[in-house]
């Protein structure tokens, strides 16, 4: 069984718990630029598949490495690393365990005992309420796989800070990029953070992209984001609330919800067999289930009900799919026990889905030793205390207040109460985590707030053995989680301290708004002359504003077809060439064989096929680089030189030419970046600067030719600039101010009228920000005073 960090292994221990399935092992390799060798593509390369990498890490967890560390999360791991293979693996870098490689590797009998535990309170396990020698309140910095100490240290939170994180070596984030929910979610509020932090760009200057580690954590997020879930789980879940409440029915009371492959399963109580349609029922009525087909055809009205499940989060997955539980079923704590590091990084993950979550809505998340980071996820829900008795008044005062308008209004469930009314607050519920163990006096007043007959709006999830609690949570080093009344046995949903400080990082960097110089208006590796005249044709074509595509002349399968793109396009974007194990990194973000990279390449070599000249258009320049030839030409790099031919008229005191190389270079434009492609691949779009750069760019040659148009009299064309840079800028809050600017110049008020509904209704069916930027409706009261009233 594999052990947490810091448990102490006798001598004797030590070889048979490595040794047993252990005759091969493997020296992980150092990084090559941003792409880190992970388990999941150690597996997958000399096993053959990568879901095999938890084989990888039982032989290993817990065995002292040479720097002095130990595995004890699976996304965890560092070069110079040797890991003990099963024996069936294979491939290079494979080493056979003879007898000295055992000695090195401490599995003959002499082997040293692991160092003592830094337990939390003596033991390495989240354990008994009254073992917590910090009095129950103070935060715990964790950092798995340091090697240092963990201890109480006032000031930080539940994991480490992005700085304490900083000089690890990033590893793939497996568990962001398996937490599908819990990436979606994320992602909208890191697109909430980034569309304000677009409203405060300047002309010339584009916003900055994340440091590596954040941004390898934005690839996985994006790689792992399930929207289509989270649309289904919304929409089935408001949809049945809205049926039962016309029917005159309480929702049940659902235990917990399965996401399948097929299918959306509650588990409800006590079992009903007449849900409404299209919702089915199975097992004698105790699971309710809709079908992901009949989801794609349900309609909520504009003014959709409230959320009827607000607590439901993520708990982990099983072979069929991932299993979720409602917080507000227990009528009262939720204990959750085990390895501290695991412990900590399962009420992470748990707390980061509650604060990002879209199937709820208004609510309330109370985070006792967590450090600050989280609140920029959601500072509307997200609060953090440094300790719990600073925040029990407030718990109670909701429960209370919760109890009052149950019997105001005559109900015994707040499920009622969500159905039947529209106002949010009245029904908004109120989590607290705890991510470090209450004193006996705090557990005893927590006990008394969280038992309830009755369904309140509240759910309490505590770290530690707390006696009387009415669920109990274990977790396992390995990251198991049985939870016993619920009789599930989960792969437990994860947010490891590395992943979480780099994911605080991602919003740090949108919410300080930094921005830098706009490299793209710089004319270096733009389109050559010849690719610039009217009417030319080039034998491969790669558009990126707008649809994306490649045309070639050589054949490819339909099934390859994607892939393909997806190389020439990372190739389109980086004109100055990338070596091979880079452009590996960035497409097989999990891992592949090089002989199946190879193949890959070789079908886009064959499928670019060769210009006039024979010369073929899939390069390796002296240097090994590989790049596109002439005989490829990007819509993006045509841009790039026309907006550089502006640009020399703009010095040149020339606005004609100017205006006429900007209306060339917004010719290009025909609509959203790389549209329409795959939603499966493109993750390195996280890792690379291209998409802020080719949005400032474009949005900054519409204004610039807007203002042009208007200067020269010529509102319409304005108009039309604009629009121009909104096919791809449609987020620029600077574009839609000179749009409202020209439409004002015509002298037409049902133009500008028009203008002013548009984007209105932009704003109203805007699900990441529901919002103008302040300094457009600023503008809108200038030019319009009357728009609010009309809008009423």
């Amino acid at each position: 069984m594999p052990r947490a960090r810091g448990t102490e292994l006798t001598t004797r221990e030590a070889p048979a718990q490595a040794a047993p399935n252990a005759e091969k092992a493997y020296l992980v390799q150092p990084p090559v630029g941003r792409f880190h060798e992970s388990l999941w593509e150690i597996a997958q390369n000399h096993l053959g598949d990568g879901r095999r990498y938890r084989e990888i890490f039982e032989l290993n967890a817990g065995r002292v490495q040479p720097d002095g560390t130990k595995l004890t999360i699976a996304s965890l791991i560092r070069p110079g690393w040797e890991l003990l293979m099963p024996k069936d693996a294979y491939g290079p870098g494979i080493e056979a365990v003879t007898p000295k490689l055992a000695s090195e590797l401490g599995l003959d009998s002499h082997a040293s005992p692991a160092r003592a535990a830094d337990g939390w309170g003596g033991d390495a396990t989240v354990g008994n309420t009254g073992g917590n020698t910090t009095g129950g309140d103070a935060p715990v910095v964790v950092l798995p796989g340091t090697g240092g100490s963990a201890g109480s240290v006032p000031g930080n939170g539940i994991l480490a800070s992005p700085d304490s994180a900083a000089n690890q070596v990033p590893a793939w984030p497996f568990e962001l990029s398996s937490a599908s929910l819990l990436a979606a979610g994320v992602l909208v509020a890191l697109g909430r953070r980034r569309r304000e932090q677009l409203w405060r760009r300047a002309f010339g200057r584009r916003i900055a992209g994340p440091e590596p580690d954040a941004a390898l954590a934005e690839k996985a997020l994006r790689l792992g984001a399930d929207d289509p879930a989270v649309r289904r789980l919304d929409t089935g879940l408001r949809y049945l609330s809205q049926q039962l409440a016309a029917a005159d029915k309480t929702p049940p009371t659902v235990f917990a919800a399965h996401l399948g492959q097929v299918n959306l399963d509650l588990w409800i109580a006590p079992p009903d067999p007449n849900p409404p349609r299209p919702w089915q029922a199975a097992d004698g009525g105790q699971v309710w289930r809709l079908p992901y087909a009949a989801a794609a055809g349900l309609d909520l009205p504009d003014a959709a009900g409230l959320a009827p499940y607000p607590g439901l989060v993520s708990l982990g997955t099983n072979s069929a799919g991932r299993i979720l539980v409602d917080l507000e079923v227990a009528h009262g704590l939720i204990a959750v026990r085990g390895p501290r590091p695991v412990v900590q990084a399962a009420l992470a993950a748990l707390a980061v889905e509650l604060l990002t979550n879209r199937w709820s809505d208004r609510m309330q998340v109370t985070l006792v030793g967590f450090g600050e980071g989280l609140t920029d996820l959601s500072p509307e829900r997200a609060r953090v205390a440094s300790t719990l008795n600073e925040v029990l008044p407030e718990l109670e005062k909701h429960a209370a207040q919760v109890r009052d308008a149950m019997a105001a209004a005559g109900l015994e469930s707040v499920l009622t109460g969500r159905s039947r009314t529209s106002d949010a607050g009245l029904w908004a519920p109120h989590y607290l985590i705890m991510g470090v163990p209450p004193t006996q006096a705090q557990a005893e007043r927590l006990l008394a707030l969280a038992r309830s007959r009755y369904r309140m709006a509240a759910g309490y999830v505590i770290a530690g053995d707390v006696r009387g609690a009415t669920w109990t949570w274990d977790l396992s080093p390995d990251g198991r989680l049985k939870a016993g009344l619920l009789g599930f046995d989960l792969e437990a949903q994860l947010l490891p301290p590395e992943q979480y400080a780099a994911m605080i990082k991602l919003f740090h960097a949108a919410s300080g708004g930094a921005d830098v110089p706009l490299a793209a208006l710089a004319p270096e590796g733009a389109a050559p002359a010849a690719q610039l005249v009217p009417g030319s044709a080039m034998p491969v074509e790669v558009s990126l504003l707008g649809q994306t595509g490649v045309q070639a002349p050589g054949p490819i399968e339909p099934d390859r077809l994607a892939l393909a793109t997806e190389l020439a396009v990372y190739l389109a974007v980086h004109p100055e060439g990338v070596h091979a194990n880079v452009l590996t990194g960035a497409v097989w973000p999990r891992g592949v064989t090089s002989e199946v990279r190879d193949a890959a390449l070789s079908r886009v070599h064959a499928w670019l096929g060769t210009d006039a000249a024979g010369q073929p258009n899939l390069l390796t320049d002296a240097s090994g680089r590989l790049r596109l030839g002439p005989g490829a030409r990007v819509d993006w790099q045509v841009f790039r030189a026309w907006f550089a031919r502006a640009s020399q008229a703009a010095a040149a005191s020339d606005p004609v030419a100017e205006a006429e190389s900007l209306q060339r270079a917004l010719a290009l434009v025909r609509g959203q970046f790389l549209d329409g492609r795959d939603s499966s691949r493109y993750a390195w779009l996280a890792t690379d600067d291209i998409e802020y750069e080719v949005t400032a760019a474009i949005a900054d040659a519409a204004h610039r030719l807007a203002t042009l148009r208007l200067g020269a009299g010529e509102p319409d064309a304005a108009m039309d600039a604009a629009r121009s840079g909104l096919r791809l800028a449609f987020n620029d809050e600077m574009l839609w101010r000179d749009l409202l600017t020209a439409a004002h110049a015509t002298g037409q008020e049902h133009v500008l009228r028009g203008v002013v509904s548009e984007i209105s209704a932009r704003v109203a069916l805007d699900e990441v920000m529901p919002r103008m930027a302040p300094e457009t409706e600023a503008l809108i009261d200038e030019l319009l005073p009357s728009w609010r009233t009309s809008a009423a």
